[in-house]
């Protein structure tokens, strides 16, 4: 069982090495990001479940470092504060737990990434759609049934296994802060 595992997360990560396309697409959202962190912007984060870890793992990454001793860079996950969550959840209803949010804290100066293995999850495309509304820059991580159009950068993991999408997510997110590093701060500290 362990060098299944091993393999089908080799075999997951393989097939995104060689696909230009999502190379491009991957370098494109790092970009946005660095533009959102010029332009004195913020990155939310935020999903459900192992994507909710998912997405305090990458914020920790820019808040702390990943490489660099650099200046904190603001990354928030929208995941972590459970009176907002459950209040929201509570009053309105669970698909409202981060739009509501995005609508109090995105600006558009933003950038806005939700987290969904399957790309359906109503909580999240609802928390993108409103990040759009405000004209924040919005990405969607996903598997390969993600939906097109649902951000301005769509970066599905090509294929429809949960743990092997959630693994190069985090794979993902270090790429972001690697690049964000060397991008923003390599030649000045």
């Amino acid at each position: 069982m362990w060098k299944t595992a091993i393999d089908a997360h080799i075999r997951t990560a393989e097939t995104m090495r060689l696909d230009k396309e999502l190379e491009n697409q991957l370098q494109q959202a790092a970009s946005a990001i660095c533009a959102a962190i010029r332009r004195g912007g913020k990155i939310l984060l935020f999903g459900n479940g192992g994507s909710a870890a998912d997405a305090q793992h990458i914020a920790a990454e820019f808040v702390g470092r990943f490489y660099l001793e650099r200046p904190a860079i603001n990354a928030v996950a929208l995941t972590t504060n459970t009176s907002i969550l459950t209040a929201i959840a509570n009053d309105y209803d669970f698909s409202s737990v981060f739009s509501r949010q995005i609508s109090s804290f995105a600006t558009e100066q933003d950038i806005v990434i939700g987290i969904s293995t399957s790309g359906s999850a109503k909580s999240v495309l609802a928390g993108l759609q409103e990040a759009k509304r405000i004209g924040a820059c919005t990405i969607l991580l996903t598997g390969e049934n993600g939906k097109e159009g649902m951000a301005d950068y769509v970066i599905p993991v090509p294929s429809q296994d949960t743990p092997r999408i959630q693994e190069m997510h985090i794979l993902i997110g270090h790429y972001w802060a690697e690049y964000v590093e060397k991008a923003l701060y390599n030649d000045k500290l």
